[in-house]
């Protein structure tokens, strides 16, 4: 099938071009997606565009992970934000605000809400947002007419409002898919049938779509196997680091005296036996190695989301690891980011999942330029993107005694580490800066949708397009 669609009006009077972004988890949401949307629309505004987000209220973010207003001082002043009255009602603490029946079956409650919602787009917790966003599309087009949208999931209920401004006016949009949706990420097989509900959406958006972003090869791969058609269109554009969250580690030289500290921050999106895992081996490890014995391991970022934030056995293993000198500090603002990782000696990169899942921190943890324990599968991407890392320990799987080797490793390598060694990692990481992953993906993107003689836009045929990653 043909990409080509009739021409649409130009922005209108010589104006600048103008792109809608539906990006919820934009700043300032304390959510790692945040820093990718960030930079998107910060690119579209460099690149001579208008821009608009549209996400969801502050207040939702709040019942959820929380906000981090520090990542809201780099979103260029250009980019407009929209900011729609959603969130999620089953994130409801206040019991005041609870009807008669949620009062008296707070479960059957919840399971009553989600059975609604999937009937108005196939995804749990979401799917009730469709109508509104349909409309926050469909009206801001109207005030100020779309060249483009872009589609930023998950969630992917904002495939519904993408649909829909397609289907009325003929907007032509491009999917951010990051992780995708039929694909299970973590157990890597297929998350649901292609005539399934939730397939049938899937397949006819991306369909007409003039773009697929993936963040990693295995990703992009299973999409261009299931839909062969598309394959042109689907392009890797990886998560990446931002430099101004990288500390001086020029001249560093630990006191194995004092012992090391090791450092891990994320979100805590593991299972507690995993969690448990890590930490047995920092247990025996301190056993085994001295130096360990007189260090300490800091677990910061969020664990939990909504009432249970916080509050679940993940926190209850950390308070019980605090004999073996583990702490638990909580997220850290952006801002501070970089004295954070300046004050640790090593990071502990803990991750789920196997070949398809990359997680946005690997970047980050090689770019600091300090040694770096893989604390998940062999066969993970991450792997991939830390091979020829001169810190890296090297992934062994989760078994508590050879993670215990590891960690005695990065505390040798902490140790040893020269200048040079750190340089290196940092070059090595460099090509994951996010200016230089995204710039490229936008600047195609844009180039896709291209003014013509006539004064109007009409998309670029797709098979102009090339595969794997974007480049300059």
């Amino acid at each position: 099938m043909s990409n080509r669609v009739a021409p649409l009006p130009r922005s209108g009077g010589g104006q600048r071009p103008h792109a809608i972004y539906l990006a919820i988890g934009f700043p300032p949401a304390a959510k790692s997606s945040a820093y990718r949307l960030r930079e998107t629309a910060n690119q579209f505004v460099a690149m001579g565009w208008d821009i608009t987000v549209i996400t969801i209220c502050q207040e939702a973010w709040e019942r959820e992970y929380g906000l981090d207003h520090t990542l809201s001082e780099k979103v260029d002043p250009r980019v407009k934000v929209i900011e729609l009255p959603l969130m999620r009602k089953d994130l409801e603490t206040d019991i005041r605000a609870f009807s008669e029946e949620r009062s008296i079956d707070p479960v059957g409650w919840v399971s009553r809400l989600r059975k609604r919602e999937q009937k108005i787009f196939p995804e749990r917790d979401f799917g009730g947002w469709r109508y509104e966003l349909e409309k926050a599309v469909v009206q801001q087009h109207r005030k100020h007419t779309a060249d483009l949208l872009i589609s930023s999931c998950a969630p992917y209920v904002n495939l519904a409002a993408t649909w829909k401004l397609w289907e009325e006016y003929r907007v032509p949009y491009a999917v951010d898919f990051r992780d995708g949706w039929s694909l299970d990420v973590i157990g890597g097989g297929e998350a649901f049938t292609r005539d399934s509900v939730s397939g049938r959406w899937e397949s006819k958006v991306l369909e007409h779509a003039l773009a697929v972003w993936c963040v990693n090869d295995p990703i992009a791969g299973f999409y261009r196997e299931r839909y062969p058609q598309l394959a042109d269109r689907v392009h890797v554009v990886r998560n990446g680091y931002d430099e101004d969250s990288l500390p001086d580690v020029s001249g560093r030289s630990p006191d194995p005296n004092a012992g090391l500290t090791f450092g891990y921050l994320g979100s805590v999106n593991f299972t507690p036996a995993f969690l448990e895992s890590v930490l047995d081996g920092w247990r025996i490890a301190r056993r085994n190695d001295p130096i360990l014995a007189r260090s300490r391991f800091e677990v910061r970022g969020h664990i939990g989301a909504g009432p249970i934030r916080e509050a679940n056995r993940h926190m209850d293993l950390l308070k019980e690891a605090a004999v073996d000198n583990v702490s638990f500090g909580g997220p850290v603002p952006k801002s501070d980011l970089a004295a954070t990782y300046g004050s640790w000696d090593a990071l502990v990169l803990m991750l789920v999942g196997g070949r398809f899942v990359t997680s946005g921190k690997v970047y980050e943890f090689m770019a600091t330029g300090l040694p770096v324990l893989s604390a998940h599968d062999v066969d993970h991407d991450a792997t991939n993107i830390l091979a020829g890392h001169p810190l890296w320990t090297g992934a062994v799987g989760l078994d508590p005694h050879r993670l215990a080797d590891l960690f005695s490793e990065a505390a040798r390598m902490a140790l040893k580490a020269t200048d040079e060694d750190r340089a290196a990692a940092r070059q090595l990481a460099r090509r994951f800066a996010r200016p230089a992953v995204l710039a490229p993906a936008v600047r195609h993107l844009t180039e896709l949708v291209r003014p013509t003689p006539a004064g109007v836009r009409v998309p670029t045929p797709a098979a102009t397009a090339s595969t794997g990653d974007v480049q300059p």
